[in-house]
């Protein structure tokens, strides 16, 4: 294995690069990157509770709150009561809120794409098999540090 240090070093910086196009491409939709994953979040999974997008979010549930807030201001999202359960409520994206999550998803799509392609089809898998390895070492982690 290469030194830890180091690996994690260049992810950081090659999360930071990715960041930073992100944040700038999505501001062309009046989006950060923490409403844009909202809104895919929401549009994949209508009718989620708070807790649950907080989890997808890896954020807390106040944070979530000021995020969805933001949304259902600006009339992209909606909390409705849930049929059953009085107390909770469930998250859905208006009908605004849906068109431009797919405007935004097919300008990050095209995006990505770009800014990607100078990996060659073969380092491109090999990539994808390594991180996808490294994401459920920390999953698996993660997991067993939050059962302690």
């Amino acid at each position: 294995m290469a030194d830890a240090q180091t690996l994690y070093s260049l992810l950081k910086e090659i999360f930071l690069i990715l960041d930073d196009g992100d944040r700038q491409l999505l501001s062309q939709f009046d989006l950060s990157p923490s409403r844009y994953y909202a809104l895919v979040h929401l549009g994949n999974n209508p009718g989620m509770s708070l807790s649950e997008l907080s989890d997808l979010m890896l954020c807390d549930k106040s944070n979530a709150t000021r995020i969805v807030r933001g949304l259902e201001n600006d009339g992209l999202a909606t909390r409705l009561p849930h049929k059953t359960d009085r107390r909770a409520i469930r998250l859905f994206l208006s009908e605004d809120g849906d068109r431009l999550r797919q405007r935004a998803i097919a300008a990050h799509e095209r995006y990505n794409r770009g800014r990607l392609q100078g990996l060659t089809n073969g380092s491109g898998r090999a990539l994808v098999g390594d991180l996808s390895q490294l994401k459920r070492s920390l999953d698996d982690r993660a997991l067993r540090t939050n059962q302690e």
